[in-house]
């Protein structure tokens, strides 16, 4: 189950990093100007009815929208601390599927970014969800991208 990634996702490095590094195995990929992040739900994510944990999808989405904003807004936004972040779920997403978020960034100024995105488990809408973000830091003051994402095709 874990091993079937679909074609194009590379395993992202977070080198140890607390929180994000444990609810992971994460996969991202470059879709044109889109980044899209992605999980295989496992046992450890599901609730008792197995399937996949409000908390986790809500987790994935407040990873989503900012990996998002970071390599998709015409600013370098650098760290984006979550300001709000709300979400309506629309389906469950089951043990075993492949769950995928796909970013829109709506809007940047100096200090925020707003942005969407819609989850999707096996290709069906389990979840959308809207954030705004704050424009903490420069490029600098945050773990390089690249060091993360490592070589996306």
């Amino acid at each position: 189950m874990a091993g079937d990634i679909p074609e194009g996702f590379s395993a992202l490095n977070f080198f140890g990093i607390g929180f994000i590094d444990v609810n992971g195995p994460l996969y991202g990929k470059r879709d044109g100007k889109y980044f899209l992040l992605g999980f295989r739900v496992e046992p450890r994510h599901c609730n008792p009815a197995n399937i996949c944990h409000g908390g986790m999808l809500m987790t994935f989405a407040d990873m989503q929208l900012p990996f998002g904003i970071r390599l998709q807004a015409d600013i370098d936004p650098g760290f984006l601390p979550t300001v709000h972040l709300s979400a309506e779920f629309l389906a469950p997403a089951p043990l075993g599927a492949w769950v995928e978020g796909r970013t829109e960034v709506l809007r940047t100024t100096r200090n925020l970014a707003f942005a969407q995105c819609l989850v999707t488990a096996d290709a069906l809408p389990v979840l959308r969800a809207s954030g705004i973000f704050k424009v903490a830091s420069t490029k600098g003051d945050v773990a390089p991208l690249e060091r993360v994402l490592g070589k996306l095709p």
